[in-house]
């Protein structure tokens, strides 16, 4: 079984990293001292991180268009709120995390949550995921999705999704519009 192509992008009551390591390791660690490492590295990590190529310029130019944009994310309300304000992206009138919703992806609560905020039909919506389980969810919910991979998700199969790019660099999100119309 491929763990993380089954867990990245849904909510983590799916999957405990503590217990799987433990499970490998086949003994008992100090929970707290393992997560205490895990939290920073992560915190780390994440705090390097930058606005992958394209995005920037495919929100202004959304906006631009007069369309609704909003964020539909299995993570925490905290934590998306915080690295949307960090790396400065804003114009999202709506943003629906798992605290939002009884059930996070790959269930469609999130998307059509969203869908909901903006007032928009989900079949007039088209989403952009990075994990297989997004793009469940945004298809369970009814919605056209174009599949944009990470550098931790592009090796997966993404294949549910109606169209895959590499980037979103040099892409019009008008040309995306005619190409999934």
């Amino acid at each position: 079984m491929d763990t993380w192509g089954d867990v990245i992008g849904r909510g983590p009551e799916y999957f405990d990293p503590y217990q799987e390591l433990v499970s490998r390791l086949g003994r008992d660690l100090d929970r707290q001292s393992v997560l205490n490492r895990r939290k920073a590295r992560h915190q780390e990590l994440v705090a390097a991180l930058e606005v992958l190529p394209g995005i920037r310029e495919a929100v202004a130019e959304a906006q631009s268009l007069g369309l609704g944009l909003g964020v539909a994310s299995s993570s925490s309300r905290g934590w998306v709120s915080g690295h949307l304000a960090r790396l400065g992206l804003d114009g999202f009138r709506c943003v629906r995390c798992r605290d939002d919703v009884e059930q996070a992806k790959p269930a469609p609560d999130l998307y059509l949550a969203v869908c909901e905020c903006l007032g928009v039909r989900p079949e007039a919506a088209i989403a952009f995921e990075d994990s297989a389980n997004g793009i469940a969810a945004a298809k369970a919910a009814g919605l056209r999705c174009v599949a944009v991979p990470n550098p931790m998700t592009e090796d997966l199969d993404l294949g549910a999704a109606d169209l895959r790019l590499d980037s979103l660099a040099g892409v019009s999100v008008a040309g995306l519009l005619e190409r999934l119309a």
